[in-house]
């Protein structure tokens, strides 16, 4: 579908497709959204009607609705709560008033081993089974709505939302992201209890989290990426919960804590001696009689962590990312397992309410001249990528940014460690890698934080879950192919609300006229289906500084 921005009540139009339907790409005068099954399927679980979606597309529409559409939404439509897993007494049933239907997927050969004995309209589940099935179904085009219902869990009594910070301050929720609590919530009901919340980085998933813990007041273990991001999890539980130190458990490669609030990484969870070994810390999964799982940039679940929740569906499953995209193409797998997008708020429309700070994009064009443009175009398409990607170039434009940026805090952002090195030594910062330990890590953001240092280098490891508030500028030097997921959570690095009410600026340096700047269009693509415009500039050797 194509919306025209110029167009009277293009606004309105573009918050209605989007409950639907998803932004593909954003230019300047004609916006890009494409429907389909899963798309339909979140909007029909968040209780968006079908006459709703096809009244209102033909009464925004310029010209009617081809057929062919309509004939595919109702569809797709159609096919969410066709299925249903309920709960009888002890038993799970999967129910459906098409009978033809179970019929045929019963004699489905990855749906069958999961279906016990029939009963009248529908078949017996085991309860290890229940994620398993809905997989080998959503697989089939067929999703289930999930009405099995969840244990309750440990009791954590006395959990609370201190309105007093420990730091110091007032604290409490912000209205959209108590209501993403509530929605995920849903009074109790089978119809909640799991989902994906979706909000920008900045937004405070992790206060979202909070919210859901304190609705349900049980023991809850949360997954999350790497252990700067469980010792931040847990630095926030402290300041803004009435939970204590004792309280709270860290389960990651340096520690094996389990207590009421467990936070563990997903590294040491899919960690096995051998390729095809035992994953030896699955127990915890099964270890407590956890009430609540929390899986913090869900987009990022590893696959094997996948198999281990499909074998949990009775717990609550809550999802917090900034973005549904996953390279892998596996997003029915966190709809099917984790639950459907109970939330979802624009960027911009935080941004506009100061929720998350403004910020504008900026993409610098460096040429790739000389013995390095030989060998880029002489090279392969993998080590050409790499070539242009480490353009020497870009370190004379990276020294000109900082230049103009003296008073900011910078981050600069790569994919290579090999040119990070580089510009460790050349511009005398400290640079966060992989094989930079924990101790370091939260040092070094300790002292960005706190002002100490104002120029911090970060490998891919800083995409994910670090929390540097007054970061306002930064600058990223390489990235993956293409990866829209990876563009956005770099520009979260910068989207926290200024102290002083200040934007931020995210630029891109990239060699022009190579793949670096076709893969860089691709990782804008992210950014422009948030609203974000994206200004190109040129660099040249020998200018005064690049434009701030």
């Amino acid at each position: 579908m194509l919306a025209e921005v110029a167009a009277p009540g293009f606004e309105e139009a573009r918050n209605f497709l989007a409950r639907f339907a998803e932004l593909e790409k954003a230019p300047e005068h004609v916006h890009f959204f494409r429907i389909g099954a899963l798309s339909i399927w979140n909007a029909a679980s968040a209780g968006m009607g079908l006459e709703e979606i096809l009244e209102g597309l033909a009464a925004r529409s310029r010209f009617p609705l081809p057929p062919n559409l309509v004939s595919e939404i109702k569809d797709w439509y159609r096919r969410f709560g066709l299925l249903r897993l309920l709960r009888e007494g002890d038993l799970l049933v999967l129910r459906s008033e098409d009978e033809e239907l179970l019929g045929e997927l019963a004699g489905a050969e990855s749906v069958s081993p999961y279906l016990q004995d029939g009963t009248a309209g529908g078949f017996l589940v085991r309860e290890g089974d229940r994620g398993l099935l809905k997989q080998a179904l959503i697989a089939l085009g067929y999703p289930v709505l999930d009405l099995g219902g969840y244990v309750d869990g440990a009791k954590l009594p006395g959990f609370g939302l201190r309105k007093e910070r420990r730091e110091g301050g007032a604290f409490a929720l912000r209205p959209y992201q108590s209501e993403a609590a509530r929605l995920f919530y849903a009074g109790g009901a089978a119809t909640g209890g799991s989902g994906v919340i979706v909000l920008p980085c900045g937004a405070g998933k992790t206060i979202v989290g909070m919210g859901v813990m304190d609705l349900l007041k049980t023991w809850t273990l949360i997954l999350t990426t790497n252990t700067v991001a469980v010792r931040q999890w847990k630095r926030e539980l402290l300041d803004k919960t009435t939970l204590s130190e004792e309280d709270i458990g860290e389960y990651t490669g340096e520690r094996k804590e389990i207590r009421p609030v467990t936070i563990a990484t997903y590294q040491i969870l899919t960690y096995r001696k051998e390729k095809e070994g035992e994953f030896e810390h699955f127990h915890l999964f099964r270890d407590r009689d956890w009430g609540l799982l929390i899986y913090d940039e869900v987009h990022l679940l590893p696959a094997p962590v996948f198999r281990a929740t499909a074998e949990i569906q009775a717990r609550r499953r809550l999802g917090l990312t900034a973005t549904l995209v996953r390279e892998d193409g596996k997003e029915t797998e966190v709809f099917s397992l984790i639950g459907p997008k109970r939330y979802d708020v624009p960027w911009r429309e935080l941004e506009s309410g100061g929720h998350i700070a403004t910020a504008r994009c900026v993409e610098i064009r460096v040429p790739l001249e000389g013995e390095e443009r030989r060998r880029y175009l002489q090279a392969g398409p993998r080590n050409a990528f790499r070539l242009a990607s480490t353009n020497p170039q870009k370190l004379a434009a990276l020294k000109d940014l900082v230049q103009a940026h003296q008073g900011d805090r910078v981050l600069i952002i790569g994919q290579y460690l090999d040119q990070l090195e580089e510009i460790r030594e050349s511009l005398g910062i400290p640079m966060i890698t992989g094989k930079t330990n924990t101790q370091t890590r939260e040092k070094l953001y300790m002292a960005f934080r706190k002002g100490e240092l104002r120029v911090l280098g970060v490998s891919k490891v800083g995409n994910f879950a670090i929390d540097l508030p007054d970061a306002n500028v930064a600058i990223q030097v390489s990235g993956s192919f293409g990866s829209r997921q990876e563009e956005a959570q770099r520009l979260g690095r910068i989207l926290r609300p200024k102290s002083d009410g200040s934007e931020a600026v995210f630029y891109a340096l990239v060699s022009a006229g190579t793949v670096d700047q076709d893969f860089a269009a691709k990782r804008q693509r992210f950014l422009a289906e948030q609203g974000y415009g994206y200004r190109i500039e040129e660099w040249r050797a020998g200018r005064e500084g690049v434009e701030g």
